[in-house]
């Protein structure tokens, strides 16, 4: 891309245009620039990332991009630079220019929503795979790649991802190098945050798919309608297909808005006159959901799915009905999904122990009542759960958490989830008030334990056969953060030594 490209696209260049330079990168990170690079320098939480211009050009950055407040430690380099009132709006445009519209070459099927984008990106990457598809994987638990060869084998390359939507320039280039690696369709999660700071701007979606709305984020977006309006950006005419679940309200909304053309909706409530249609949802001998599928043109289907509950047939139907707008029959999207296991999305763990053991991402209200209705409905014994909060994330979400799992558990362990900055016993505290909402009549057993290992401990005591115990909050992370410092902690590796060690304890007495 040359600087008078870059001009065309943004405005007009501050500074010497001349020698004209090619553009062959975009990166915002100034220690991260290779020579050839555009500096794309945002204002940032703490400093200006103009600051680093001086660095960025030193590296190789052959211009820069920068808002009003920049513009003067962006010229002092020399280099030519692009002033525009907001750089993040343009940012994805100029970012897809540059690698050569990726977009373009690739099928791109986008989900956002609160709860379930993971899990319903999972399923759609298995159907595409199962339309024999060479797939790309974009979300909050990794980056990966399945490519097929001609003879049908598979290499799957992955690495753990960073944020749920990379930034817009990592995201092109992500998305260059997949199509030039012959990945030909690419199934990616869409945060809030992504939508609000342009990091899919420029990105051409195929389809786009909406799962639910509830209380997350809070500490980002002034109220929840704040965060319906950053949702809804995914809707603005970006995608050539839209499918909606219209369960909940918010998606019913989306569906109705006034002026638009209805999307594809999909619902697991008989009745709803949704295009695609779950009904007779059960839980599956040995685990998982069964259902049958009602689509366009009277299909009807059996489905099954690894997951158990409601909630996540409905990321099913969502899946199923994403792959169909992209030309992949509901039949073949079914086969491929049918067995897909998701990291940290009600993943069981065994360890020999005489009790169900579930680990799950479950970290807003709605998910944990969702994630325990599911597990009620398969046990005969009692529900024990442990959950925390995070830190310097929404405070006012921590009670709501607190009584949606009193109200949903027989015995709740009440303990810590990345504090991060704050003190574990004061986020402990609120959702132990939170506890106190809910009738003592149907409130769990409340312990509270410091420490999640500990907590996990104490848990692998109190659940008895017969018992389902669900960790709930982390799922696939694989570290806990307290104060500035991210420890290895895995859920699922944890919860296997503490039941190895209960086991033991057991055995030795």
């Amino acid at each position: 891309m040359s600087l008078a490209d870059l001009a065309d696209l943004v405005g007009i260049p501050v500074g010497d245009p001349a020698p004209a330079p090619s553009i062959s990168g975009v990166t915002l990170a100034s220690n991260e620039v290779a020579p050839g690079d555009l500096y794309a320098a945002l204002p940032g939480a703490r400093t200006h990332g103009a600051r680093y211009s001086a660095d960025a050009a030193a590296r190789g950055a052959v211009a820069v991009l920068t808002d009003p407040a920049g513009a003067d430690e962006a010229l002092a380099t020399g280099l030519p630079v692009c002033v525009v009132e907001d750089p993040r709006a343009v940012l994805g445009t100029v970012a897809d220019r540059v690698y050569g519209e990726p977009s373009r070459h690739l099928t791109v099927i986008g989900i956002t929503g609160t709860n379930g984008k993971t899990t319903t990106a999972y399923l759609v990457e298995a159907g595409l795979a199962a339309a024999g598809l060479s797939t790309g994987l974009i979300g909050t638990v990794q980056t990966r790649t399945r490519s097929r060869a001609a003879d049908g084998s598979e290499t799957v390359t992955a690495i753990p991802s960073v944020r749920t939507t990379p930034e817009a320039p990592a995201l092109h280039a992500l998305l260059a190098s997949m199509a030039d690696g012959g990945i030909s369709a690419v199934v990616m999660e869409v945060s809030s945050h992504a939508l609000v700071l342009g990091r899919v701007g420029g990105i051409r979606f195929a389809a786009a798919g909406f799962t639910n709305l509830g209380r997350d984020h809070l500490d980002f977006h002034a109220d929840l309608e704040d965060y319906f309006q950053a949702k809804a950006l995914l809707f603005d005419g970006r995608a050539a297909a839209e499918v909606v679940d219209v369960d909940d309200a918010a998606g019913r909304r989306l569906a109705d808005r006034p002026g638009r053309a209805r999307p594809v909706t999909v619902s697991t409530s008989d009745g709803s006159g949704s295009d695609w249609t779950a009904t007779d949802v059960a839980a599956a001998p040995g685990g998982g959901s069964t259902f049958t599928l009602h689509g366009p043109g009277g299909q009807r289907l059996a489905g099954r799915v690894r997951l158990p509950g409601r909630f996540n047939v409905a990321n099913a139907v969502l899946a199923v009905a994403l792959l169909d707008a992209v030309g992949v029959a509901a039949e073949t999207a079914l086969a491929g999904l049918a067995d897909t296991v998701v990291p940290g999305r009600m993943e069981p763990v065994d360890g020999g122990q005489p009790f169900v053991a579930v680990v799950d991402y479950a970290h807003t209200p709605d998910a944990v009542s969702t994630a325990l209705a599911a597990l009620r409905g398969s046990t005969a014994g009692r529900l024990v759960t442990v959950l925390g909060c995070g830190g310097d994330r929404d405070p006012g979400k921590r009670a709501a958490m607190g009584s949606a799992a009193a109200a949903g558990s027989d015995v709740l362990v009440v303990t810590d989830d990345n504090p991060r900055s704050e003190d574990p016993a004061a986020i402990r505290a609120a959702m132990l008030a939170g506890t106190r909402e809910v009738p003592e009549d149907r409130r769990a057993e409340v312990l509270e334990v410091a420490g999640r290992r500990a907590a996990l401990a104490a848990a692998v005591t109190l659940a008895r056969a017969g018992d389902v115990l669900l960790v709930a909050g982390k799922g696939h992370e694989t570290g806990q953060e307290v104060a500035g410092t991210v420890h290895p902690f895995d859920d699922r590796d944890v919860l296997r030594e503490v039941i190895a060690e209960a086991r033991a304890g057991v055995s030795a007495s």
